[in-house]
């Protein structure tokens, strides 16, 4: 359980303006890897920042993931080489995928504490990135959507320090489960009770589930 999983780019970046299908947004999606310790705070990553705090950021989505497992999948894909922070986030890993990470977990990561969140849900700007429209769609159906962390010990961070999980969340919800009740199977109201119990869940995805199991008992 106390493996050390190598991070292969630590990566961060300020909104910059930007056009996708027509329409002018500023995004931070466009990061940029960063070679020396900075700091980690509750909120983010020194240096980095986020385009619309209504939907990104926050201290429940202070610190991105993405595996890099799934690079070479996303090559073929798209036909072209993909460079470290291709998908807007902080912490590019190996090793860690969807299937290995639940709600709750915690590593250390450098001098701070983080824990697992929820899923990182896609979008548009990640298809404008890309230029695939497509985008979204194929993440919900594969699932490789990389995941949140919030920050419970802030310090100094660095991509030679690795990640360090010092936990195992023991009701074992993995992100992995939580995409496929997001997108695949959104009225399993057994799935849905089983992520609301893991106390760790991001507030905002609750709020949904909650919402979305009101529904599902004002159906019957």
């Amino acid at each position: 359980m106390n493996a050390i999983f190598q991070i292969v780019s630590l990566n961060a970046g300020k909104p910059v303006p930007a056009t996708f299908n027509n329409k002018e947004v500023r995004t931070a999606i466009y990061k940029q890897p960063i070679d020396d310790a900075v700091p980690l705070s509750k909120v983010n990553l020194s240096g980095d920042a986020q385009g619309n705090l209504k939907v990104h950021g926050g201290p429940d989505k202070a610190l991105c993931a993405y595996a890099y497992d799934h690079y070479g999948y996303w090559e073929n894909e798209l036909d072209r080489q993909l460079n470290p922070a291709t998908f807007g986030e902080n912490l590019t890993i190996q090793g860690l995928t969807e299937d290995h990470v639940h709600i709750g977990d915690t590593f250390e990561f450098g001098e701070a504490l983080v824990q697992v969140t929820q899923p990182r849900q896609p979008c548009f700007k990640l298809a404008g990135k890309l230029n695939r429209p497509d985008m979204i769609m194929k993440v919900r159906e594969n699932g490789f959507s990389g995941y949140y962390f919030r920050v419970l010990n802030e310090g100094m961070v660095s991509r030679a320090a690795g990640l360090k999980r010092i936990s195992i969340h023991p009701k074992k919800v993995s992100i992995t489960f939580v995409n496929k009740v997001l997108y695949q199977d959104q009225w399993n109201e057994r799935a849905i009770r089983t992520i609301l119990e893991v106390d760790e869940l991001a507030d905002s995805l609750r709020d949904s589930f909650e919402k979305r199991l009101d529904k599902t008992r004002s159906e019957k």
